[in-house]
């Protein structure tokens, strides 16, 4: 039997709303098992040579690799900040910010690249700083020329569309019945999923600024009796980020839903023409936004639940 499953509508959603991106970073681990000195160990300790292992750490935590190992992880983090979870290798980023997140992409690379030139530069002299760091645990056959170590850095980028394909399926009816369903509940799953993210992120967004407009209590004056307070810091890229939101939000919201468009909206005019020199500048902005911002959150209890 000749049957057609139809796409769910959230997957049509999602394929015109967005693409899959992974971003893979490779750095060389530079470590090393030595079976020598795990034997040496295990013997000495009287135990079964499988007991253990002796794992050498070969540049011994250089500022300059573990800059890149460091840097591998920024660029981790910066993709979960700006995308959804999709799978294990693919990750879901809205149509609207794919533009950013390409030019995001290409300042990350350029980073790493430059952290990569100053270490390979200094490799030599690394390795020759090691022979005396390694003690008699140093082989130099345990570290590759600069070509092969050139070779185990990296960083790319994929860029694809959401699977669309056709499911025609020449199987029995209750299988196909199945399928659908199984289909059909993994895409709504991802939905949800990314409905729920989008709300975490903007009740977080919204905290952070309402906690950054308020003061910190200072004790009580001696002479007057008043209670000091001190005004909190409010950093730029709280401002932005929540701007960012605000826009992004306004052409990605999957399901329509109202509560966060009407959030949003109410966030995007509470910022209006506001930044965050003009919240350290002024007590009046600073304490107008605070209580559009806390009026949001007050608004929309639902979001606060989640």
């Amino acid at each position: 039997m000749n049957m057609e499953l139809q796409k769910p509508k959230h997957l049509i959603s999602l394929a015109s709303s967005g693409v899959l991106v992974s971003v893979d970073v490779n750095v060389w681990s530079a470590t090393k098992q030595d079976r020598g000195i795990s034997n040496e160990v295990t013997t000495a300790k009287k135990a079964d040579r499988n007991a253990g292992k002796y794992v050498k750490n070969l540049l011994a935590d250089h500022p300059k690799h573990k800059a890149l190992v460091n840097y591998r992880q920024t660029i981790y983090n910066w993709v979960k900040r700006r995308t959804y979870r999709w799978n294990n290798s693919s990750d879901y980023l809205p149509s609207i910010d794919l533009e950013r997140f390409k030019r995001e992409y290409h300042e990350h690379q350029q980073a790493f690249d430059s952290l990569l030139v100053g270490f390979l530069a200094d490799y030599d002299s690394i390795v020759s700083d090691m022979a005396f760091k390694q003690g008699d645990m140093f082989c130099r056959d345990d570290y590759p020329n600069k070509e092969e170590l050139a070779s185990k850095f990296g960083i790319r980028l994929f860029v694809s569309e959401v699977p669309m394909n056709d499911f025609r399926c020449n199987i029995a009816q209750d299988i196909a019945d199945d399928l659908f369903e199984t289909y059909k509940g993994q895409a709504a799953e991802i939905v949800s999923h990314v409905m729920m993210e989008q709300q975490t992120r903007f009740i977080e967004v919204m905290k952070s600024i309402s906690h950054c407009c308020g003061y910190d209590d200072m004790g009580v004056d001696d002479n007057t009796g008043e209670t000091k307070q001190r005004k909190r810091k409010i950093y730029d890229t709280t401002i932005v980020k929540a701007k960012e939101m605000c826009e992004s939000f306004k052409q990605f919201n999957l399901t329509g839903d109202p509560e966060l468009e009407e959030a949003r909206a109410s966030l995007e005019k509470a910022l209006a023409g506001v930044d965050a020199e003009a919240i350290r500048e002024s007590d009046a902005v600073r304490s107008a936004v605070k209580e559009d911002v806390d009026s949001i959150l007050g608004k929309f209890g639902a979001f606060q639940c989640v």
